[in-house]
């Protein structure tokens, strides 16, 4: 049921939407709509309002193809798979057939998009995208908007590797280091990286929310906001768990741990509000400044790194045997048959774990 609240801008967004279909309106009274508290309220008001915020015409929409057409395709494998995982995404209780048939429209979706686009590469989370859209505006219209999306929004990510996607993710940092310069020194102490806002990034947090009503009323502040406000959005977050994240040890695995998981009752209202804030105060230009000076940074410091690993490994290395006998004697044990076997079962051990690290790596949908 609605609050009060939600009834009276349900009825704030018929007015507009009654006025624009007479009139003409603006994308941007949709937009303020979109953005501000409560959103675009239901599924209702939003069948009718995302394509427009898309730049879709619903009026010139494609024909959808059979699966059977699509089979072929390279990544057909890999979407299946993924929509397969999907089950959390559909609503609950939904009958087997029709989640069945929903699936099939969300792989013809992907497969057409990539298709269609041979430039862009499928990424593992851009089922989750996709499936959001298909629940709320049907197959079409859904394709349409996942189209416009991709070339735009989602471009950096759907490139051959993810080194642009993880590039974009840095400009977290600066925000958060002019907004809570302690925050910042904390998180970079424990070297935590980004990884843990890649799904968010990558799926416009649809993977990571259990509640549907959540990640609806996030996609319309996306839809109606500038391309980066996911990236806004994320630094919010940190700033708003300040408190809590510098409670916790200053260890990568401890801290990644605990900001990966979103919290169920994030004020999400306050939060968008921080966010929009924070997009108009500090520009991209000033941002991108201090992410390369970052890179520079942390590339110093491996080098630095680096040079002194070299010298600690010259002072522990073992005094050269002036021996013309040395390779001769020690040469027949190194080549017995217990020393080949124990250099293959070693050998084997590390390919394993290069395998599975791979595979780790892969699944959080980086290449």
């Amino acid at each position: 049921p609605e609050s009060v609240e939600e009834h009276g801008k349900r009825m704030e967004i018929e007015e507009t939407v009654n006025k624009s279909l007479k009139n003409n309106g603006s994308l941007q009274a949709l937009q303020t709509l979109a953005i501000s508290p409560f959103g675009l309220v239901n599924d209702n008001m939003r069948r009718i309002l995302w394509p427009k915020l898309a730049g879709v015409d619903v009026n010139k929409l494609e024909r959808v193809p059979k699966l059977n057409e699509l089979r072929t395709h390279s990544e057909y494998n890999q979407v299946v798979l993924d929509v397969n995982r999907s089950l959390k995404r559909f609503p609950p209780g939904i009958p087997y057939e029709q989640r069945i048939a929903l699936q099939d429209q969300l792989t013809v979706l992907i497969l057409r998009v990539i298709k269609k686009y041979p430039n862009l590469r499928y990424y593992q989370g851009y089922h989750d995208v996709a499936v959001t859209f298909l629940l709320v505006v049907g197959e079409k219209v859904a394709y349409a908007i996942m189209e416009q999306l991709s070339t735009t929004h989602f471009s950096e990510c759907m490139q051959e590797t993810m080194e642009a996607t993880q590039r974009r993710l840095m400009f977290i940092w600066p925000v958060v280091k002019f907004e809570n310069p302690e925050l910042y020194k904390f998180l970079q102490k424990s070297g935590v990286g980004t990884l843990f806002a890649l799904p968010w990034y990558l799926t416009w947090f649809g993977h990571s929310l259990n509640s549907y009503k959540a990640v609806v009323r996030l996609y319309d502040y996306f839809l109606a906001s500038p391309m980066y406000t996911p990236i806004f959005l994320t630094a919010a977050i940190l700033l708003y768990r300040s408190n809590e994240i510098q409670k916790e040890d200053c260890d990568m695995a401890a801290v990644h741990c605990l900001i990966s998981r979103l919290p169920e009752d994030l004020p999400f209202e306050q939060l968008l509000e921080t966010s929009s804030l924070l997009y108009i105060k500090y520009s991209l230009t000033v941002i991108e400044k201090e992410v390369e000076q970052l890179i520079r940074q942390e590339k110093e410091q491996r080098l630095l790194e680096n040079k002194m690993f070299l010298e600690r490994r010259k002072k522990i290395s073992l005094p050269v045997i002036d021996d013309k006998n040395y390779i001769r004697r020690w040469l027949p044990n190194l080549l017995s048959t217990k020393s080949v076997l124990v250099t293959t079962a070693v050998s084997i051990v590390v390919g394993a774990c290069a395998y599975y690290y791979k595979n780790q790596y892969l699944a959080a949908g980086i290449s």
